[in-house]
């Protein structure tokens, strides 16, 4: 799938402050958790709703809701759980999953030294989220070693990304949407 680039004069503004080598430490958090809500928004415009009754001051009456129960965040550790604080307040009960990476100097291959899934992969969203996609090759590793844990649908959603990446990350994850805030 080709990946979608939020553009935004808000994002835009976020993210000069947010690489601005002045920003503070505390700055930078609450940047990284904002920018995550608009990515969260994004993520979550095809979500299903089903119908609930509530009880209003006046009278009961139906809306409609998400089930986030059908979703697992999925935070590359360590970086990716700076965005979390932002996806929680979006979605208050969202399911958390962690996958930590490194890469090993010699083989340059990935090793997982961290791996904790909700139950049910199999049947939920799951959303990969990393704030920077460098090289990719995280992103790619995570989301391959979910769909070997069973997972059919998965988002992956990144901050800051380099533009030569972002094509790579695509093919690599062709069964997988990416939603990246920008490239640059």
């Amino acid at each position: 799938m080709e990946p979608v680039i939020l553009k935004h004069p808000l994002l835009e503004h976020k993210l000069a402050i947010l690489r601005d080598k002045n920003t503070g430490t505390k700055e930078f958090r609450e940047l990284i958790s904002e920018i995550t809500l608009f990515l969260c928004y994004e993520a979550m415009k095809d979500a299903k709703l089903h119908e609930v009754e509530v009880e209003t001051p006046i009278k009961k009456t139906k809306a409609q809701m998400i089930d986030e129960n059908n979703y697992i965040f999925v935070p590359i550790l360590r970086a990716g759980t700076g965005m979390i604080e932002g996806i929680v307040k979006m979605i208050p009960n969202a399911k958390i999953g962690h996958i930590g990476l490194y890469r090993d100097e010699e083989t340059i291959k990935p090793v997982r030294y961290y791996y904790k899934m909700p139950s049910g992969i199999d049947k939920k969203e799951i959303i990969v989220i990393d704030p920077m996609l460098a090289t990719g090759g995280s992103g790619i590793d995570a989301i391959t070693l979910l769909k070997e844990d069973g997972a059919k649908k998965i988002k992956f959603l990144s901050i800051i990304s380099a533009p030569i990446r972002i094509k790579k990350n695509a093919r690599s994850t062709s069964r997988c949407t990416n939603l990246l805030c920008t490239s640059r």
